[in-house]
């Protein structure tokens, strides 16, 4: 018993389900890890494509479950002037990082991974929750018209 007396113990009720909040923050975190994994890949001349379940019909009409890999698109892309630019996106919209500004602008690519894990530790904190809302409000005026 000396070994769980060492330990802090607490009383706390786990949640049905996360706060939207919490849930658009950590699909845009899942977002970004994924595109350090693809830059990470591409740095080291490998490719990153992750696996994904799809359902097929056969001749028969029975249905399979197979593995087929994810397309991800790079958020980045090399701009006339030489320098990597970095787009965030949340969904289908890009994020407007500062107003009227959409990319992030880095003078080498050697730059690009310890940027995403920058904004990455950014949107965990929260510090980009009003960015996620404003595209999330932007999805929403899409479907009322």
């Amino acid at each position: 018993m000396s070994t769980l007396s060492s330990l802090k113990l607490v009383t706390v009720i786990k949640p049905a389900k996360l706060p939207p909040v919490v849930q658009r923050r950590n699909k845009l975190s899942d977002k970004i890890w994924e595109q350090i994994q693809l830059a990470e890949a591409k740095s080291n001349g490998g490719t990153y494509a992750p696996l994904k379940s799809k359902r097929l019909k056969d001749l028969e009409g029975n249905i399979k479950l197979l593995e087929v890999p994810k397309r991800i698109k790079p958020w980045w892309f090399t701009a006339p002037n030489g320098k990597v630019c970095l787009i965030l996106r949340y969904g289908s919209k890009v994020l407007e990082v500062a107003p009227g500004k959409t990319a992030i602008e880095l003078d080498k690519p050697a730059e690009l991974i310890p940027t995403l894990q920058k904004i990455k530790t950014a949107v965990e904190a929260g510090e980009l929750d009003h960015l996620i809302d404003a595209a999330t409000e932007a999805v929403r005026m899409g479907f009322k018209h």
